[in-house]
């Protein structure tokens, strides 16, 4: 892979997606809480959040909210995690969300036996109604200049013009010599009105021509039927042999994609999880990360986009795959043991962790 030098690009990673505010009741339930903590997060934002606070980079998010006081708080909590805000398209309120609004999404983190749960309410949101034309492409890419580009299925699922959307982005950031990574990131509820699995699928296929790292397993792309799956095999870790099947497929029908990648889970309870990461290129064939059994988790929420987020930095400092493997998967679990969805890792907390697999690797 080949990225932009940093000293000509104003930032070095931009995410589209959405960002909702996340209310949380701690300890309580959410039926029966009587406050809530308040985050923001969003599947493709928390990944810029991430490559911002642990790993320092210049990041932003293109994104839509409507300009109210819920809008604002989001603006003012993604501020505070260091992401630029200058891209978000503000709508304006008609003062009861008829038109547009913010989403929310309510988070129950589980514990033992209890699972977490989340309860969303982002119909209808500023950026589902996002549109082909709505943002100048061409002036963040062209002009300003990005070295990598982070979407996702969470915002292709928002409604039937975000796909495309995304692909106008893609395309856009191609043109211009921005590398692109795409998690299919597939969430059934969002899928349930739109077709489900099949129709997530079709979508993420047609997006894949434009991917250079690609965050997914063979259910996302092809359905847990082709070629087995290796997340419900019952091994952990799973086979190599397993994992390359799906690589291979991916690399006869989108040559372009550089990069697979996929963390691996086997959760034991809400509190308690086995967990590690594969990758595949065409130069180190499957790698594995360090598989880590029986961790303790504080909030599995933004596990999977901070393993993302430790990936895409390693790519982009130009480290070999299999170390920037180690930087993703130990990101994720990292920020598993904190609060929110959003990355509250150090970078010196990430080279502790990676330390006993890759002695020396960060420095």
């Amino acid at each position: 892979m080949e990225f932009l030098q940093a000293a000509d690009c104003r930032y070095d990673a931009v995410s589209l997606g959405e960002v909702m505010l996340r209310l949380d009741p701690g300890e309580r339930r959410i039926r029966s809480a009587r406050s809530f903590g308040v985050w923001e997060g969003g599947g493709e934002y928390n990944v810029v959040r991430g490559l911002r606070r642990c790993f320092g980079l210049r990041t932003s998010i293109v994104t839509a909210l409507v300009d109210n006081e819920i809008g604002r708080l989001c603006e003012d909590l993604i501020l505070t995690g260091g992401v630029d805000t200058s891209h978000i398209r503000w709508l304006p309120s008609d003062g009861v969300g008829r038109a547009a609004r913010n989403g929310l999404n309510f988070t129950e983190r589980g514990f033992g036996l209890r699972a977490p749960l989340g309860v969303s309410d982002r119909g209808h949101t500023a950026v589902s109604q996002l549109r082909p034309g709505d943002i100048d492409w061409e002036d963040l890419f062209g002009r300003q200049r990005v070295r990598w580009l982070h979407t996702g299925g969470i915002f292709a699922a928002l409604s039937s013009t975000t796909p495309d959307v995304a692909e106008e982005a893609m395309r856009a950031a191609k043109r211009h010599g921005v590398c692109v990574s795409y998690d299919a990131n597939y969430r059934p509820s969002l899928w349930l009105q739109a077709g489900g699995a099949e129709a997530a699928r079709s979508v993420n296929r047609r997006l894949m021509a434009h991917v250079d790292l690609l965050i997914a397993n063979e259910s996302d792309i092809f359905g847990p039927e082709h070629g087995g799956n290796w997340l419900t095999e019952g091994v952990f870790p799973p086979t190599v042999d397993s994992f390359e099947r799906f690589t291979q497929v991916v690399g006869r029908e989108w040559p372009n994609v550089a990069v697979t990648a996929t963390t691996v889970r086997r959760v034991r309870s809400a509190t308690r999880t086995d967990w590690g990461a594969m990758a595949w290129s065409a130069g180190t064939g499957v790698v594995q990360a360090q598989s880590r059994y029986d961790i303790e988790i504080l909030d599995r929420v933004g596990g999977g986009d901070a393993f993302a987020a430790g990936l895409i930095y390693g790519l982009l400092q130009g480290v070999e795959l299999p170390i920037a493997l180690e930087w993703g998967a130990a990101h994720g679990a990292l920020t598993m043991t904190t609060s929110g969805d959003a990355s509250m890792v150090t970078l010196d907390e990430v080279k502790r962790v990676t330390a006993g697999s890759l002695p020396g690797a960060l420095r």
